[in-house]
């Protein structure tokens, strides 16, 4: 190797980082930060999966209850609030989307309602 060619370190020398490195260093946690957490969306899913929300709700159309979209319109944009949705899925409710009863969800805890409800405010999306 010739000496010259030498990278010179020492007291008053400064190293640099190639740009490429650099680069990836910055991009890292960003492409992390979007791959490692699911979307709540994905999450909430999830959870009306794991509670068998899906027996009675879906997306866009009625079953046995409403859908997620038709409860978002009835109280989302301010017209409902999370706790009181995550209420009425803990505690059920009986007269709101006519003769059909939703039974208590009591078993959901209520972290899980509460992320239920704000899903469900937020349109299902």
């Amino acid at each position: 190797m010739n000496e010259d060619r030498k990278p010179q370190r020492g007291p008053g020398r400064t190293t640099t980082i190639p740009r490429a490195l650099l680069a990836s260093l910055v991009a890292a946690p960003c492409i992390a930060a979007s791959i490692a957490w699911p979307a709540p969306a994905a999450a909430s899913q999830a959870l009306a999966q794991k509670y068998a929300c899906v027996a009675c709700h879906q997306a866009t159309a009625k079953v046995v209850g409403p859908s997620w979209k038709d409860i978002g319109a009835k109280y989302g944009d301010g017209k409902g609030t999370a706790a009181q949705l995550a209420a009425s899925i803990k505690a059920g409710s009986s007269g709101k989307w006519g003769p059909m009863p939703m039974p208590a969800q009591a078993q959901v805890p209520d972290a899980d309602a509460q992320l239920l409800a704000q899903w469900l405010l937020d349109g299902a999306k």
